[in-house]
């Protein structure tokens, strides 16, 4: 009863930090504005390597960041 109560109360709190636009969890290494900066130097030929070390993010970070976000695809 009291592992159901505690289950409760944290999905309770949970949905009303949602409804306020919080959300929990790590914050994402690339924003638009990153990916941005990043998408502009390899248009310019630089190489990953250079770009990810520059940015300070990993080379997987950078072409997760690449991929289609399935969030924020509308329909």
């Amino acid at each position: 009863m009291e592992r159901d109560l505690i289950r409760k109360r944290t999905l309770d709190g949970l949905r009303a930090a949602q409804a306020h636009g919080r959300r929990g969890g790590r914050p994402t290494a690339v924003d638009d504005d990153t990916l941005a900066i990043a998408l502009g130097r390899q248009a310019r030929g630089e190489s990953i390597t250079t770009i990810v070390r520059h940015l300070l993010i990993g080379r997987s970070t950078f072409y997760r960041a690449l991929q289609p976000d399935p969030a924020r695809l509308d329909g």
